[in-house]
């Protein structure tokens, strides 16, 4: 280690001593390969460098110090709200060089598991459905940010991480230089995010598609209003009211029931009277991201994304129908958990662990099981499909454990496209 006089590091809980091993006196650029993680990484303003840390792997963004407390302190309270987003992990002042040179201060931050820039969801050519499917994840995070009262103000897809979700994306804030956090947003603020997002989509997708990287049947505005759309949609669903008489309670259950669908829970809802006439509106007042993850993790334990959740507690419902259909969905899940779950993913070889997460493993497998038996026009089991999954599909998959340790000459050449 290098000492560096007047090195500043603030960090939650213990410093690990790989941390103040890092060569904090050089400039991020001049890291030497050995600390470095060959990540590809998405466009930035900042430099922006991964490298190991321990048994983990850690981003490294040099900015000014303002700022890197700043974001230090939003990506804390963000966490501890709940929010998607990645953990900070420390900011660093006080740089200099043994010359004495002063260096830029530097916001370290964990390297989010199974997570793509949204230039790294293909090697090559991204199809429009795939598109879609990452804008509507992207306006899924924005809703659940505004919800809690953080004003992103730079809403791009550069600014985002994205992990696979059972078919679909989950999103996760990976850059908070510009928030800020309120009691509660202005329907300004909500629209301003709204408006800097429509333009920034706009232009990243204008971007891939000047590169080759999108199907050229995308229009990037008009993609951009589809998440402006979605935003909306979301939007109304969750905070806007349900006009009932007094004797439609049953249109409070299937309020409740459609966030639930979402993947939302609703903690608290406000109910009053109209002044125009008889009538009640129902107004959800506290809603909770999380819904099929939190029930999935109390039958099983297993912490997964929305979207897979609700894939294994459909594979859960369909084993508890064969098994014992009046049982305890309790046992049922443990049972499922114990002979289906834990034993097929055993079954995956140690080599291809990496390729995806456990549970996404669990629903790529279940989808390619429907194909086999769609194929052979007979019923074939898990434990039958795995070998062909194997084979067939896995193999041919990029690990994504941690962005691909040593990825593709192509693929870093594209990601670094324009990097500055």
């Amino acid at each position: 280690m290098t000492t560096i006089p007047g090195l500043g590091l603030t960090a939650s809980g213990t410093i690990p001593q790989e941390l103040l091993d890092l060569p904090w006196h050089l400039p991020l650029e001049d890291w030497p390969e050995h600390v470095i993680a060959a990540l590809p990484r998405g466009i930035s303003r900042h430099i922006v460098r991964f490298a190991y840390l321990g048994g983990s792997v850690i981003a490294v963004k040099e900015t000014s110090e303002r700022a890197a407390r700043h974001e230090y302190r939003m990506l804390r309270q963000l966490g501890k709200l709940g929010a998607p987003c990645v953990k900070p992990v420390a900011e660093v002042t006080g740089r200099t060089t043994p010359e004495g040179e002063e260096l830029s201060p530097a916001l370290v931050t964990r390297h989010l598991r199974f997570s793509l820039p949204y230039r790294a969801v293909f090697n090559q050519m991204m199809r429009k459905e795939t598109l879609l499917r990452l804008i509507h994840a992207q306006a899924l995070l924005m809703v659940e940010l505004h919800l809690i009262g953080f004003y992103w103000g730079d809403v791009s897809l550069s600014n985002t991480l994205f992990r696979r979700d059972a078919g679909a994306f989950a999103a996760y804030l990976v850059d908070a230089e510009t928030g800020e956090i309120h009691p509660k947003l202005s329907t300004g603020q909500r629209e301003y995010d709204l408006d800097v997002a429509q333009v920034n989509i706009a232009g990243e997708l204008m971007d891939l598609m000047e590169g080759g990287m999108v199907d050229e049947d995308v229009d990037p505005i008009a993609t951009s209003h589809q998440f402006i759309d979605a935003y909306r949609g979301l939007w109304q669903e969750l905070t806007g009211d349900t006009a009932f008489n007094p004797d439609q309670q049953w249109l409070i259950e299937e309020r409740i029931r459609r966030l639930n669908e979402l993947g939302f829970d609703v903690e608290e809802y406000d109910i009053r009277t109209m002044r125009e006439d008889s009538k009640l509106l129902l107004r959800p007042k506290v809603v909770d991201p999380g819904h099929h993850q939190r029930r999935l993790m109390n039958l099983t334990g297993l912490d997964v994304q929305e979207n897979q959740a609700r894939r294994l507690l459909g594979a859960i419902d369909a084993y508890r129908a064969q098994s014992d259909p009046h049982g305890d969905e309790a046992v049922a899940a443990h049972m499922w958990t114990q002979e289906v779950f834990q034993p097929l993913i055993s079954r995956i070889p140690k080599e291809l662990r990496n390729k995806l997460e456990p549970a996404e493993i669990m629903h790529q497998l279940i989808d390619h099981r429907w194909r086999l038996s769609e194929r052979e026009h007979r019923d074939i089991s898990l434990e039958q499909s795995l070998p062909s999954f194997i084979d067939e599909e896995l193999k041919g998959l990029r690990d994504e454990a941690t962005l691909m340790i040593d990825p593709p000459g192509d693929v870093i050449d594209q990601l670094n496209r324009g990097e500055g």
